[in-house]
């Protein structure tokens, strides 16, 4: 087992407590709790190689820490650390966002520091959409708990080599989605990097050729897979809602979302994360 860390300095406001709490409380993926560390650590599949990877983030002032251990690139599993974390992303424009936007502004002051994460790669953010299809969330979480305790790499999802041959018994037509997501993954279509580099419609244009991923799918695949920073998510019911709740009855997504260039991803997250939140409490 090989050790790699990575320091880089974060652009912009970063709390990785604030990160670290979301991520506990996300459903589809979330982390496991823990006091003992104010560290956030996980283990995840490095979609340059598949291999496993186990990364810890420290936070000092604007310096991220990121220290990973395995037995493939580990260069590029730093990569995508900072990426599912948004790390890599310049926010020293995001407060502006705030200006403009006073119910933004009231986002991130309700939730200092927080970028978007949640799932560790597209591929994993699209197995999750294929087994949250036309089921609660719960019952999709336990599925996914469930592949990854079977068919998984000491806590981390399925490879796709390995999902694609399973014989899995799953509702409906999951086990034919998840084979066609592993042939995508394989295939490249699901490179994290390379949704990232796209611009956003361009990226979710093609998502969307992978077998049984619709439009809310595809979008949840590049804006919280690829963690694309500037996209709009169409397909969603919840953020409407919250939408018309902070802002007015008739206010949609288009009337509000031109005030979040180029942090619309960032903005909707916000949103999302408040609404979520207040669902729990």
């Amino acid at each position: 087992m090989r050790e790699h860390t990575t320091v880089r300095t974060v652009a912009g406001p970063w709390s990785l407590a604030t990160s670290r709490t979301f991520w506990e409380g996300f459903a589809p993926a979330a982390l496991p709790t823990r006091r003992d560390t104010t560290d956030l650590r996980t283990v995840f599949l490095v979609d340059r190689d598949w291999s496993r990877a186990k990364a810890t983030v420290h936070q000092d002032g604007a310096t991220a820490r990121i220290t990973v251990t395995g037995e493939g690139d580990l260069d590029a599993a730093a990569t995508q650390a900072a990426r599912f974390l948004a790390l890599d992303v310049d926010g020293r424009g995001w407060p502006a966002v705030g200006d403009r936007d006073p119910v933004i502004g009231a986002a991130q002051r309700s939730l200092p520091g927080l970028r978007p994460c949640g799932f560790h790669s597209p591929y994993e953010a699209a197995a999750w959409a294929v087994l949250s299809q036309r089921v609660r969330i719960a019952q999709a979480a336990h599925l996914r708990r469930d592949l990854i305790r079977r068919h998984g790499h000491a806590g981390a999802f399925p490879e796709p080599e390995r999902l694609r041959a399973l014989d899995l018994d799953l509702p409906g037509r999951k086990p034919e989605y998840l084979r066609a997501v592993a042939e995508a993954a394989l295939d490249g279509l699901l490179d994290g990097g390379r949704l990232r580099d796209m611009d956003a419609e361009t990226a979710v244009a093609q998502v969307r050729q992978v077998k049984g991923l619709g439009p809310f799918a595809a979008e949840l695949v590049v804006l919280r897979g690829a963690n694309h920073p500037d996209g709009l998510p169409r397909h969603e019911s919840r953020l409407d809602a919250e939408i018309v709740a902070r802002y007015g009855a008739g206010t949609t997504l288009a009337h509000v979302a031109e005030a979040w260039r180029p942090y619309r991803t960032w903005a909707a997250f916000h949103l999302r994360a408040l609404r979520e939140r207040r669902s729990c409490a």
